[in-house]
């Protein structure tokens, strides 16, 4: 069975590469525009997205497609390429009579309190949400059309090994390991949930080789302990033998830093979320997949741990 990634340098895609050989199938295509191979028997193919004569040939006889492609952070180039290169993904999975599993993020959803699950209403809060929900939409109306069997894994905020990207990983994580105070965006008293990078990895390719997945929207597994930003803290200092401590960065104070940095500007429209309780409920999966082991926040923190105490220093030291 051929089992195409489409965006396939991305750590999620990578894990998912790792996944599928090890529990899945022996015919494996990398497709991105500079493919890297993940396992010496993969097959790499080139393709722009963004071309869909590339993608189509590059998806021709596969059985499974997986849309794992990621942009910057820039709101220009999410509205402008985003949108066609799922519309090429799907066209050419739909050509090549493949299933189709799309990787989605929470933006589309309100940045309020209320529990978020597959049939929470989208109601985006700036322009790359509302990107995200065109491109949700998208792949539920292929899923309403039944093309294709087509299925949506949704993640939310993502914590993890390596160079995993995310608000926790860059302003708490990282910043412990190098010493730092850890910065906390807006409140310490809200609960979050933060998904490990490698979980969500396995979890696409269960749904993605699970028949009756497919047609449907999942929530990709969680802890469901939903730890504030003061616990999270509080466990990673406890990981790292760190002080127990950390700064609130205010609302204000990021909204202010977004008017000189194009980094920060281009996160504000996320900014309510952290005003409030974040909880995601992928009690959905857990029911489906009742045999699937979620790491908890305290093993993904000291995977990290451990991971970065088997790094040689800058000197050259272990």
């Amino acid at each position: 069975m051929t089992q195409t990634i489409l965006g396939a340098n991305g750590q999620i895609a990578i894990g998912l590469a790792r996944e599928l050989r090890r529990s899945y199938t022996d015919d494996l295509r990398l497709v991105s525009r500079n493919p890297r191979k993940v396992d010496a028997a993969d097959r790499v193919v080139s393709a722009d997205l963004l071309d869909a004569e590339e993608t189509a040939k590059a998806v021709a006889g596969s059985e499974i497609v997986y849309f794992t492609a990621g942009l910057p952070a820039d709101t220009q180039l999410w509205e402008t390429q985003f949108p066609t290169m799922l519309r090429n993904a799907l066209d050419a999975a739909e050509s090549a009579r493949a299933k189709f599993a799309y990787f989605d993020n929470t933006y589309m959803y309100p940045q309020d309190d209320r529990v978020q699950t597959e049939d929470t209403p989208f109601a985006p809060v700036g322009r790359k949400g509302r990107v995200r929900a065109d491109m949700a939409t998208m792949v539920l109306d292929e899923i309403a059309r039944r093309d294709i069997p087509a299925l949506i894994a949704r993640a939310p905020e993502f914590y993890g090994p390596g160079r995993t990207q995310g608000f926790t990983n860059s302003l708490v994580v990282d910043r412990i390991k190098a010493g730092k105070t850890p910065l906390v965006p807006v409140r310490a008293d809200r609960a979050r949930t933060l998904i490990w990078t490698p979980d969500a990895s396995r979890a696409l390719a269960a749904l993605g080789n699970a028949p009756d997945a497919y047609g449907q929207t999942w929530h990709l597994p969680v802890d469901h302990s939903h730890p504030t930003y003061r616990e999270f803290v509080h466990m990673a200092a406890d990981t790292f033998g760190a002080p127990d401590r950390y700064t609130v960065i205010p609302k204000w104070a990021l909204t202010a830093i977004g008017t000189v940095s194009p980094q920060v500007r281009e996160i504000r429209e996320l900014l309510p979320r952290y005003a409030h309780d974040n909880v995601f409920d992928a009690s959905k999966f857990a029911e489906r997949f009742p045999d699937f082991r979620i790491t908890t926040y305290r093993e993904g923190l000291g995977a990290i741990r451990a991971e970065s105490a088997d790094r040689p220093d800058p000197a050259g030291h272990r």
